[in-house]
This record gives C-alpha cells, sequence and structure tokens, in this order.
C-alpha cells in the first residue's frame, strides 16, 4: 500500500506540475486531519511520512508556553515548568511530541483525503503563477472584471486574480463585470481565498507608475516623480525635477499638445493634474505646489515643520481651493503644513509675535524697547541666538558696540540657564512611564508640559492634531506617541482575561 501512495503521487506530482514535497506534504496533511477526528479535543497532530519508503509516523504534540501566560488551548499547550519535568532543557516556542498510533490509509475517507490534498496542490499551484508573475516586476495589473466579491471587484488577468476593493476605485467610477481596467499591484495576501492581489486605483502610487509608462525619460532616469497627492477622480500634483539641464521636466511630463498626461487623465477618470517643478528649497516647492495661485510672500517655521503662505485678496480662494482641496494637495505633496494668510492676517500675527518678542527681550535681558525693537528688526527671534550667533554678526548692528553686545550675550546666557533650571525643576516630578516612551526628548517634554500635559494619560487622551499643535510634530510621529501612551489600557482591559 506504501509503495502505491509513493507512485500515485510522483503520478499526481507530474501531472499537476507541483513538487514532490508538496504533494507528501498535503498526503500529511490529510493523514492529520483523520487522526484528529479520533480526539475530542482541538489537539495538535503531525504526520511524519519517509520520503523513499512510505511509511510514516504519527505524533501527538504540545506547544511549550510561559508559565505566566497560563494555557490559552489546554489540549495544544503545555506550561514551561510541566515541559521541564520530561524534557530539562526544552524552551519555550518548543514542542513536546508523544507518537501514537497512525491512522491506516486505507480507514481514510477517499474524498475528504482527495480533497485535502488536491486543495494544497492548488494552493501550490496559484503559489507558482503568482511567484511567476511577481517575479517580472509589473506594478500595474491589466485585466477584465470578473465578478463581484463581498462588494469588491475581482479583475482576472490571464490565470491570475486580483481584488479591487470598492474604497479603491475612483469616486463616480462606474464599473461593471466584462469591464477592462488597470490598477496599482498593492499587496499580495495569501490569506485571501481567490484573488490573492490587493489593487488600487486611488493610490498616488498607481498615478506615478502611469506617469513612467507614458514618459519613458523617467525610465532612463533623465526625470524623476519626487512625490504625489491625489483627490482621486478630481485633481492631483506631482512633483518632478529633472537630472539633465537639457530636460525640461514639466513639459516632458505633458507631452506635445498635452498627449501624455491627458493619457494618464483619461485612465483616471477625467482626474485633473498639476505638474509641479521639486525644489531642495522647501519654501519654493511650496510655491510651486500652490499654482496656479501667486504668492506674495512666505515663513519657514522649521520647529512646527510648517509654513505661513501670504497672497493678496484676489489669490486666497486660488490658494485655498474648493473646500481646501488646492492647500491640501499642496501639503502632501510637499510634506509640509501651509497655512494660507492674506495680508491683513499676516500684519496682524506679525504684530503679535513682535509684541512677544519685545516682552521676551524685556523681561529676560532686562532691557528697554528701544533695544528689544533692534534686536526684532536684526532678525533676532529667541534668547539662543542672542546667546549663540556668532560673535561677529552681532557686531555689524551699527547700533551696538563691543561693550553692549558682550553684555546682552552674558545676560542670554544666564536667563537660558535661569530657565533651564526651573524646566528641570517643573519637570522632575513626572512620571517616568512617560519620560521613558519612545521619542520623548528633553525639549518635548517641556513643550508637554508647558501644555499641561504631565501624565500618561493626560497624553493618551489626546487627538493627534492637539498634539501636533503642541509640539509641531508630524501627524504620524504624534499619533505613533498617542498609542505608545494609550498601550496600558490596553494591557489593563486582558489583565482580567489573562
Amino acid at each position: 500500500m506504501n509503495r502505491e501512495l509513493l507512485m500515485l503521487v510522483e503520478a499526481i506530482s507530474r501531472e499537476k506540475n507541483v513538487d514532490r514535497d508538496v504533494v507528501l506534504g498535503a498526503v500529511e496533511l490529510a493523514l492529520a486531519q483523520a487522526t484528529k477526528k479520533l480526539y475530542a479535543g482541538e489537539v495538535d497532530i503531525r504526520v511524519a511520512l519517509d520520503r523513499e519508503t512510505g511509511n510514516y509516523e504519527t505524533f501527538r504534540r504540545w506547544h511549550v508556553v510561559p508559565d505566566e501566560a497560563g494555557l490559552q488551548m489546554p489540549d495544544q499547550e503545555i506550561l514551561l515548568f510541566e515541559a521541564k519535568e520530561q524534557i530539562p532543557d526544552i524552551e519555550v516556542n518548543e514542542y513536546i511530541e508523544e507518537m501514537i498510533p497512525s491512522v491506516p490509509i486505507g480507514r481514510i475517507g477517499a474524498m475528504a483525503a482527495k480533497q485535502v490534498i488536491l486543495q494544497r496542490i492548488r494552493d501550490a499551484e496559484r503559489e507558482m503563477l503568482l511567484n511567476d508573475f511577481m517575479s517580472r516586476g509589473e506594478k500595474i495589473l491589466t485585466g477584465t472584471i470578473k465578478r463581484l466579491d463581498k462588494g469588491d471587484f475581482i479583475v482576472e488577468s490571464g490565470r491570475i486574480e486580483g481584488r479591487l476593493r470598492r474604497n479603491e476605485t475612483i469616486p463616480k467610477e462606474n464599473l461593471r463585470t466584462g469591464d477592462r481596467v488597470r490598477a496599482m499591484i498593492m499587496e499580495v495576501d495569501l490569506t485571501l481565498r481567490g484573488a490573492p492581489i490587493v489593487l488600487s486605483r486611488c493610490a498616488p502610487a498607481f498615478m506615478m507608475e502611469l506617469f513612467r509608462q507614458e514618459v519613458p525619460e523617467i525610465d532612463q532616469g533623465l526625470l524623476e516623480i519626487k512625490s504625489c497627492a491625489r483627490d482621486p477622480g478630481s485633481r492631483a500634483k506631482i512633483a518632478v525635477v529633472s537630472h539633465d539641464k537639457r530636460v525640461d521636466p514639466i513639459g516632458t511630463c505633458v507631452g506635445v499638445r498635452g498627449t501624455r498626461v491627458n493619457a494618464v487623465t483619461n485612465e483616471l477618470a477625467g482626474e485633473r493634474v498639476d505638474i509641479v517643478l521639486w525644489s531642495e528649497d522647501p519654501a519654493q516647492f511650496v510655491i510651486g505646489a500652490l499654482a496656479p495661485a501667486n504668492v506674495s510672500s512666505i515663513v519657514v517655521d522649521e520647529e512646527r515643520h510648517a509654513m505661513d503662505v501670504v497672497v493678496d485678496e484676489e489669490n486666497l480662494a486660488i490658494a485655498i481651493g474648493r473646500g481646501g482641496q488646492n492647500v491640501r494637495l499642496a501639503s502632501e505633496l510637499t510634506g509640509w503644513r501651509i497655512n494660507i494668510l492674506d495680508a491683513a492676517e499676516s500684519a496682524k500675527k506679525l504684530a503679535s509675535e513682535t509684541d512677544e518678542g519685545r516682552r521676551l527681550f524685556m523681561e529676560k535681558l532686562d532691557v528697554d524697547e528701544e533695544i528689544a525693537d533692534i534686536l526684532i528688526a536684526e532678525g533676532f527671534a529667541s534668547l539662543e541666538e542672542v546667546a549663540y550667533v556668532p560673535l561677529q554678526e552681532m557686531l555689524e548692528i551699527e547700533s551696538f558696540d563691543e561693550e553692549t553686545v558682550n553684555e546682552l550675550r552674558t545676560r542670554a546666557k544666564n536667563a537660558l540657564l535661569t530657565m533651564e533650571i526651573a524646566h528641570e525643576e517643573s519637570v522632575s516630578d513626572i512620571p517616568e512611564d512617560l519620560r521613558s516612551l519612545s521619542g520623548i526628548t528633553p525639549e518635548l517634554l517641556g513643550k508637554l508640559v508647558d501644555a499641561g500635559v504631565r501624565t500618561l494619560d493626560d497624553l493618551a487622551d489626546l487627538a493627534v492634531d492637539e498634539l501636533t499643535d503642541m509640539t509641531g510634530q508630524s501627524a504620524d510621529d504624534a499619533k505613533a506617541l498617542i498609542m505608545q501612551a494609550r498601550a496600558h489600557w490596553f494591557t489593563a482591559e486582558n489583565a482580567p482575561q489573562a
């Protein structure tokens, strides 16, 4: 019987063009499932089949878990201290096995065994097809909508199927069975039955890949798309840069009479595309990203990673865009927070900042309003700048002599030292669990304390936008910090269950 089994395995392997070990693994799984039916609980069974003789042995096994974790699945697990009584040097996550009688092949239900084996073979065939497809390096799948599955579109391309979820289609796009579509391959998830390739028509990467296919200069390395931001089906912005001075990046992407950009627009249901020139200078990049609005002036706040952009009354609506679309896309494209201001708002904010700076210098440096105004007029905005800017730069200020400069620098350093001591005292009672969070720096901790955040729960209660306003962090960093602070909530919830 065992010899006949091996002959059958060889035949199936050749017929299905599947590796012999895959078929043998399917036989082992079928035998294990048949053995499980002899036990009342959810036991873990392993069958080891000799690849040469066809003989096999059956084992029941238990997963070794830490003593403090307890048994979640008593039929499959064993505590570490109990396992060590049998095997002294065994470790957590290893297995203890006990040989048990094997189920004769002749007693296995023929249909059950056949279904298990064929399913494993189908899985292996699918994996081989996927590996072959992915090895070609294609980023876009082109196929036909075959059917709907729980609201998702199943796209067939040859013998490969992809899953295009409805929320990854372009809004107002009316797709039907039989339509031909193109979509970006986002990931391959083998746990998805039938269609393991996850697709998207909304991802910015899809637009970037479409341009790469339409503009050969990108593949040649002459052009590069740096970033992309989309409002799918409505409007998008892409940032491009040329690595060859002879190549105009915007004109090249537009194409003769707009043929290239129109090809992308037509594929994306009429989505209008603004092509922006990328720049290493963040301010220049933001100015280009806000086109077609004309910018009057711009103020960069490196600490908060934000920019105040001033536009005149005529350009205010254009800069913001319908529903804030233009400024939102520009912010996503550049990675900077952009605040659009008109001239009146800018003047009001500048006056407020000037008053704040004047009060700071007058209070901390013990100077009169005239000296404070001179410092502000010369571009000084903080005590650190007064204390540590190169001496020669301050000596170039006509209103100050060397003695005055040295005195101002000394007072600024003393004020900073006093403030630092006061800060250390103010955060000395901050709990260690808040101090020890990953990403918490002394500067960041100081900002939190100044904003009234003094405990882990205070931080956990914040929304992402509240934290970014306090600290100037990116949304991703703020979210990660908040989730760290909330972790103890979930641990506390799970403790009684454990």
